[in-house]
Order: C-alpha cells, then sequence, then structure tokens
C-alpha cells in the first residue's frame, strides 16, 4: 500500500514515515500543500495522510483536488475543534485525528480506512502464522488455532505492530475499546493465553514497565 504524508513538520512526517514503513507500507513525504498536487499528478497513492496547515495550499483546498481522485483521506491536524471535524468529514475526508497521537491509534485508523476501501491486507503472514482478516482465522503451520475474540484481536495488534513496544494502556483500549483504568491483570492473563496457544514464549516478551513486544 502506498501512502502520502503531507505534514509540514518534518519531524513529524518522519516520524509517521518510519513507523508506517515499519507496518510494511510504502510511504511519501511532501511538506506543503503545492508539492502534493503536484506529486498526485504523476503518481497514484492508496492513501493520503493530510495535515489541515499547509504553506502553498492548505488541507482544505487540497481535499478538493484530491476527492475526484477517490483516494481515501485521514486529516492529520493540531486543530480539535469540533466545527474543524465536522468541516472535514462533510468535504470528505475519511477520517480526522488530533495531534499529538499515538502511532498504533494512527495504524489502526489507516488498516480500518484501506479496509473500507477493500485496499487492507485480507491475509497477513508473521513467523509461522497466518492470520485471515476476512474469516477471522488463524492458522499456523497449516493447522488451525482456535481463539477466543479478544485473544484473535491481540494477535492481530502485534501481528500490526511487531518489533514495537505496546504499553498496556495501549493494549488494553485498542483492544476491548474502552478506556484503560489501570489493572493489568487482564492484558497480562490474555498475552499468557496466546503465548501458550502459540507456543510464543520466547516471542511476546514483556517491556519493563511498559507492556508487551512481538519480537520478529
Amino acid at each position: 500500500m502506498k501512502i502520502l504524508i503531507v505534514e509540514d513538520e518534518k519531524p513529524i512526517a518522519d516520524l509517521i514515515d518510519m513507523s508506517l514503513t515499519a507496518r510494511g507500507y510504502q510511504c511519501t513525504c511532501v511538506y506543503d500543500g503545492t508539492a502534493a498536487a503536484d506529486l498526485l499528478v504523476e503518481k497514484r497513492f492508496d492513501l493520503i495522510l493530510l495535515d489541515v496547515m499547509l504553506p502553498g495550499a492548505d488541507g482544505f483546498e487540497l481535499l478538493e483536488y484530491i476527492r475526484p481522485l477517490n483516494i481515501p483521506v485521514i486529516f492529520l491536524t493540531a486543530r480539535g475543534a469540533v466545527s474543524d471535524r465536522v468541516r472535514g468529514l462533510r468535504e470528505g475526508a475519511d477520517d480526522y485525528i488530533v495531534k499529538p497521537f499515538e502511532m498504533v491509534e494512527l495504524a489502526a485508523r489507516v488498516e480500518t480506512v484501506l479496509r473500507r476501501y477493500n485496499k487492507g491486507a485480507q491475509r497477513i503472514a508473521i513467523l509461522d502464522v497466518c492470520i485471515d482478516t476476512l474469516s477471522r482465522t488463524v492458522t499456523q503451520g497449516g493447522r488451525p488455532v482456535p481463539l477466543t475474540n479478544k485473544e484473535y484481536a491481540l494477535l492481530l495488534l502485534f501481528a500490526r505492530n511487531p518489533n514495537i513496544a505496546l504499553f498496556r494502556e495501549t493494549i488494553f483500549e485498542q483492544v476491548w475499546e474502552s478506556n484503560y483504568m489501570g489493572d493489568t491483570r487482564t492484558v497480562d492473563l490474555h498475552v499468557q493465553r496466546l503465548r501458550k496457544k502459540l507456543g510464543w514464549d520466547e516471542r511476546i516478551t514483556a517491556v519493563y514497565k511498559v507492556g508487551y513486544r512481538l519480537e520478529v
């Protein structure tokens, strides 16, 4: 999947680039709206991450140019006002994320938008495991692995974030889709069960005072 990152703050653009590249995406960065418009004449992208406040042409102006190209857009901006979010969504953005944000959350939103456009990966192969995201089935060495819904969601989170230390609160909020209340036992128990079912005791490692990481 080819992603265009339009962000005038280079450190932020570089961080997004590094994070998404580690997840298997092919990223291109530009730092103003005019350069982005010029690049879209030459190349095709599967998704655009678009800052609102840009030199040259701002994100709203660029969105008008992008809309006929039928490329999904996620707005990235420090402007968290409801009016800005509503305007962006009404004018055609597929999602809107306010800075600062966790890279895990951004990756999840990218995956969701791509899946909505039938562009997301349907099969994820990692180590000796294959995950079919359409049928929600998991096989290991060709053999089916029975997982609960939460174990499946946990495996998918690790598979989409290999070699990245995930905070327990991030894991809980992504898998259980609710606010983290400080109790680590639920996360720890499900990680232990997943390790046992996959034989990944040495693959899913504990990160001191952080959470867990899938070593690939």
